[in-house]
């Protein structure tokens, strides 16, 4: 399967400038789950936030509402780097029981007071729904969300 490449909400872009969040370690940052009917594919969202998410996976079969927590953010570059890169360590999620259907993941910051969405990819880059089977590990390694030159 080959993911689709990340997509930025304007709304993260937007919010970087006004000093919204320190996604350099300081910040939780956290990947959740959503199905194709989700309002969160779709970088031109109105109010980009995890309260706003609709058609998240629910609490079952191996995947727990909210997400899992993408640790170790990092910002890289400057100086003699010309390009900058943000990052993080990747995330999982095992199936269980029937297992778990999702078209997309959305990555939030959950530190900020009203989480707001960062960046969204489709799981399969055509896209389509990626369907993970119980014992079967759906690792997402999350590299270059953005970067900037």
């Amino acid at each position: 399967m080959a993911a689709g490449n990340w997509i930025i909400y304007n709304d993260f872009i937007a919010n970087s400038y006004k000093k919204v969040y320190n996604l350099n370690a300081t910040d939780t940052i956290k990947c959740a789950l959503v199905t194709s009917g989700s309002n969160a594919i779709d970088k031109a969202m109105v109010g980009a936030v995890y309260g706003s998410i609709t058609n998240e996976l629910a609490t079952a079969n191996g995947y727990t509402a909210g997400g899992a927590t993408a640790a170790s953010g990092a910002i890289a570059g400057g100086g003699a780097t010309a390009t900058i890169t943000f990052d993080t360590a990747n995330v999982a999620w095992t199936g269980s029981g029937a297992g778990f259907t999702a078209r997309a993941l959305v990555m939030y910051d959950d530190t900020a007071a009203s989480k707001q969405l960062i960046a969204y990819f489709n799981l399969d880059g055509t896209p389509a729904d990626v369907t993970v089977p119980s014992g079967v590990t759906l690792t997402v390694t999350i590299a270059n969300v953005f970067s900037a030159a």
